[in-house]
């Protein structure tokens, strides 16, 4: 084989190699797989889009999960009786925020239900917006136990994405918090 026809076949070769890598991509993204993803809330299947979900804010406002400001939602979902260990978790949450830094903003805190009541739940309305809604979208990831809360991660386009039942870890939950804030940027 002479030199000009061992470099056309090198170059056929490297462009097989190529196409054979996008082809085998195309055809398992038609097929629905998606690579495995390490995040600590459980992957919410069929998605459910929230973005048409009727949520009227505490003020009476309407609550959007999507807007200009591309913000993902954590939208907490109390059980019955949301009180003293209910409230702990849940300053856990803020406190998984916070520790968000620069991109804290880019993470809003929802209270999907009938507001916490007591001394221990002064303050409350200053880091979480307090809201209800008429919808039933939600209502099977809500906590079902009196003083407990879990949570649903809502992407900034409005897709419920990861729910956290009640219990959860709150440090998992601001791995998978931190993870979801980096792909924002």
């Amino acid at each position: 084989m002479d030199l000009r026809n061992r470099r056309r076949l090198q170059a056929v070769v490297i462009v097989a190699i190529f196409a054979a890598s996008m082809i085998g991509a195309a055809v398992m993204m038609a097929s629905g797989w998606s690579p495995p993803t390490r995040s600590y809330g459980k992957q919410i299947r069929p998605e459910r889009n929230l973005a048409q979900m009727p949520v009227q804010l505490g003020d009476g406002k309407p609550f959007a999960f999507h807007g200009r400001d591309a913000a993902w939602t954590l939208v907490a979902l109390p059980g019955p009786d949301c009180a003293e260990r209910c409230l702990r978790e849940l300053d856990l949450v803020h406190r998984a925020q916070i520790t968000l830094d620069k991109q804290a903003d880019m993470l809003r805190l929802l209270y999907l239900g009938a507001p916490p009541q007591g001394a221990a739940a002064e303050g409350f309305g200053k880091v979480w917006a307090l809201a209800t809604t008429s919808s039933q979208a939600l209502e099977d990831f809500r906590a079902k136990t009196p003083d407990s809360v879990s949570a649903v991660l809502v992407t900034p386009s409005g897709k419920a994405m990861l729910s956290y039942p009640a219990g959860f870890d709150p440090t998992r939950l601001r791995l998978d918090l931190k993870k979801a804030v980096k792909v924002a940027l």
